[in-house]
């Protein structure tokens, strides 16, 4: 489940940003029928929220370490929730290493393609850009504290937790 989650959601988010590239690029947004979701095409040198921009090379080491702290955590694994936690971060923590080593201005210095983008109706920006990367690593984190604070553990049992008793 794990793989099957992470390989999926990268597979999704390198085709999408392809696909932006190729139609986005010198474009203005487009505007999805609302006018709150956009779809435009920017590059974040930096983590989340364009924080960082002069960290690219750190970024891409602790995409890195991520990455193989999880699949060595795989083994261990025996939760299907979990499973699809660590799988959206994997895939999500794989799809912006893939552009921070293949994307310009070079390796390890690459710049994540994002582009979807949340705005009120008059075009101000609700959220800053990002990619399904993104949203994978985000959902992925809420749903592991989600099931941390739960009690449910990697393994598949359930520990005492809020409302389990002493």
């Amino acid at each position: 489940m794990l793989a099957l989650t992470a390989a999926g959601l990268l597979a999704a988010d390198v085709a999408t940003k392809v696909l932006v590239v190729a139609e986005l690029m010198g474009r203005p947004p487009v505007k999805l029928p609302g006018h709150v979701l956009w779809l435009t095409h920017t590059r974040n040198p930096g983590a989340a929220f364009s924080f960082a921009e002069g960290a690219t090379v750190l970024f891409t080491g602790v995409a890195a370490v991520v990455i193989a702290v999880i699949v060595r955590t795989a083994t261990r694994l025996r939760s299907v929730p979990w499973a699809i936690s660590l799988g959206l971060v994997l895939g999500g923590a794989a799809g912006n290493l893939v552009d921070r080593l293949f994307r310009s201005p070079g390796p390890l210095r690459g710049w994540v393609v994002d582009w979807i983008s949340l705005r009120a109706p008059d075009g101000r920006m609700l959220f800053p850009i990002f990619n399904l990367a993104d949203s994978g690593i985000v959902c992925g984190g809420i749903l592991a504290v989600l099931l941390a604070v739960l009690g449910y553990e990697m393994d598949g049992s359930r520990s005492r937790g809020p409302g389990r008793g002493p």
